[in-house]
């Protein structure tokens, strides 16, 4: 079963390496890797959306959960109770950024074994992207580890120092990457728990880099396309919270603002008033003459007699 997913992941890397190749793109493979990610990137969307905003969300929770903290402080059934009561109101799953992870993991230990079977089996692998000498290096066997770059010998690392920074660059665009993308998830809080977690999670980036300085540089550039495109995905993500919070604060402000006095009907008196002078005023402005009374209608008829 796991093998047939390793193979999967090695078709379809040699499916878009075939197809760039053909139509004549150069580092068709390093293309074909970063093709792959954005596939495997637009499939895992919405649980990447889920667990974006989910971290965000928790992370302005805090200030609540303290407080939460310090009323249940002796009552830990209840605190639960109270900060699930308090993710349910605000929308929140605290397990929801768990899931995307667990979905990645398979994928990296997959690629890692098919870009192995990748490099035994064709040459497509060994060529360079730009300044990487080769998407198979700098890692040709597993146990070899850092033996690519250390020990020196004759004062250089045992490829020479041109392969090794060009092998070096990436690792450290990684670090850089997974560093920025992190300070995007959590932005600077004075709370001193949500330093400390902080600090924490500082290893992170560092442990990837060094990942990459004993994977190939394929896998490498897998996880830098995937951090480039977690990062925009996060700016929109943001960007997003930021307008509905705006929103929500200026509801409350339009609901307070003052109405428009109602407008309070006219007396009797003055609507009689009015309809007797509209009725009084003919359309050349002059004023209609009153009818004759019922006693000199019955005089006039009289006197004609």
């Amino acid at each position: 079963m796991w093998q047939a997913f390793v193979d999967l992941i090695a078709q379809g890397l040699s499916f878009f390496n075939n197809i760039l190749a053909g139509i004549g793109v150069p580092y068709s493979f390093g293309f074909a890797i970063i093709l792959f990610t954005l596939v495997i990137k637009a499939l895992t969307y919405p649980l990447n959306q889920q667990q974006m905003k989910s971290a965000r969300a928790t992370q302005e929770l805090q200030p609540k959960l303290k407080e939460l903290q310090k009323k249940y402080a002796n009552d830990k059934e209840k605190l639960a109770q109270a900060q699930m009561e308090l993710y349910k109101e605000a929308g929140v799953n605290p397990l929801g950024g768990c899931l995307p992870m667990l979905v990645q993991m398979p994928i990296w230990f997959a690629l890692y074994r098919a870009l192995f079977q990748l490099a035994s089996q064709t040459d497509a692998l060994n060529e360079g992207f730009f300044w990487i000498p080769s998407l198979a290096g700098p890692v040709t066997d597993r146990s070899a580890g850092l033996s690519w770059l250390w020990p020196f010998v004759n004062g250089a690392p045992p490829i020479g120092w041109v392969d090794a920074i060009g092998y070096l660059v990436l690792p450290v665009l990684l670090v850089v990457t997974q560093l920025y993308m992190q300070r995007m998830m959590s932005p600077p809080s004075d709370d001193p728990q949500q330093k400390a977690m902080g600090q924490a999670m500082m290893f992170m980036p560092f442990m990837f880099g060094y990942f990459a300085l004993i994977v190939p540089s394929g896998l490498s550039l897998y996880w830098f396309t995937n951090n480039i495109l977690s990062m925009v995905q996060q700016y929109f993500v943001n960007r997003s919270l930021k307008a509905d919070k705006e929103a929500k604060a200026a509801a409350p402000a339009n609901a307070k603002s003052p109405e428009q006095p109602a407008m309070l009907p006219a007396a009797p008196e003055a609507l009689a008033g009015s309809v007797t002078s509209d009725t009084q005023v003919q359309n050349n402005g002059q004023p209609k003459p009153k009818p004759a009374s019922s006693k000199r209608r019955r005089r006039k008829r009289k006197k004609q007699r």
